[in-house]
């Protein structure tokens, strides 16, 4: 007699639970930890820095110059990509702006929180067990546009106020800041080091390889940790629109760029599954110069919990709807 056949999940399901649960696990424990008070919000902060400033930036030299700069330098990916980010920008600055009679600064904040993606903290770690190595290549193209593109835009915007002298000392504010930022400075190093043919000698490179290897588990760590005394209360239908904006529209653009730009093999994948992720982690953080970090923190909290269910339903998508993967 022949075993009863167990009901079980389909394959591509299973394969991105397996992906998905174990990080919010990590983002749980760096929750509970910050809730039972194992590590002050100053800690968790050290932490983050120690990410930002160290663990990344080894991360994205050692997987950039470790690959020809053909390879990393994949024009159609930033089209895409870029042009989808832009595009929400745009259009959640006029919805808050034209539509909602917001404030200028509120409106540049709800477009960024559309359009810019927690690449490091939270892209990456998933990604990478999704796609495999190819995650650091896609995480530096990313955040090339986020850096470059996406938070000066939002900031000079939310500066704006129709004064050429409040953008102008705004964009060049931004591009010092840029000039000493490490996670540039080290796509610029590994990208120099790929064109140059150049390898780091064996004691470097096994330093960097385990700074980088830190940086998966720590960063969600810190996720949780800074979801700890967060709010939901108030503007609740602004804060849910930016939220569910960021988890479904924003991939969404970025899937529409990628059915007419000619990019193939795993970046494709990797191009939504970054997109799809909530907004980054220091988005309340840049609020907050214009007042704006309360609703900025509650969009947070509220993107980080809904984003288990949308990132694993795009995961799906991109396995068994559309087969990229």
């Amino acid at each position: 007699m022949l075993p009863p056949v167990r009901p079980r999940l389909p394959f591509p399901m299973l394969h991105i639970l397996s992906i998905t649960v174990p990080i919010y696990l990590l983002i749980g424990l760096g929750y509970l930890a910050g809730r039972r008070g194992w590590f002050s919000k100053a800690e968790s902060r050290v932490l983050g820095r120690f990410v930002i400033q160290l663990a990344l930036p080894a991360l994205m030299f050692q997987a950039l110059s470790s690959r020809r700069v053909a390879e990393i330098l994949n024009g159609h990916f930033l089209l895409a990509y870029a042009a989808g980010s832009a595009a929400m920008l745009a259009g959640g600055f006029l919805v808050a702006w034209r539509l909602k009679r917001r404030g200028i600064a509120f409106s540049a904040y709800a477009g960024l929180g559309m359009s810019a993606s927690n690449s490091g903290f939270v892209g990456y770690p998933i990604v990478v067990q999704f796609l495999g190595p190819v995650a650091a290549v896609a995480m530096a193209l990313t955040m090339l546009v986020e850096n470059l593109l996406m938070i000066p835009t939002a900031v000079a915007l939310a500066d704006g106020d129709n004064s050429s002298k409040v953008w102008s000392a705004t964009l060049w504010r931004t591009l010092k800041r840029l000039a000493l930022n490490p996670l540039i400075l080290s796509i610029v190093g590994g990208l120099g080091m790929s064109l140059l043919g150049l390898e780091l000698p064996a004691p470097a490179a096994r330093a960097v390889q385990l700074l980088a290897n830190a940086s998966s588990a720590v960063a969600l760590f810190v996720i949780g940790g800074s979801l700890v005394g967060l709010s939901l209360r108030g503007r609740l239908s602004d804060i849910a629109s930016v939220a569910c904006a960021k988890l479904l529209l924003h991939p969404l653009a970025v899937l529409a760029l990628l059915m007419v730009v000619p990019l193939e093999g795993p970046l494709r994948a990797a191009a939504v599954a970054f997109a799809a992720m909530p907004m980054l982690s220091i988005y309340p953080i840049l609020a907050q110069r214009h007042g704006e970090e309360s609703f900025a923190a509650a969009v947070l909290l509220l993107a980080t919990l809904l984003s288990f269910l949308t990132i694993s339903g795009w995961l799906w998508v991109l396995t068994a709807g559309l087969g990229w993967v």
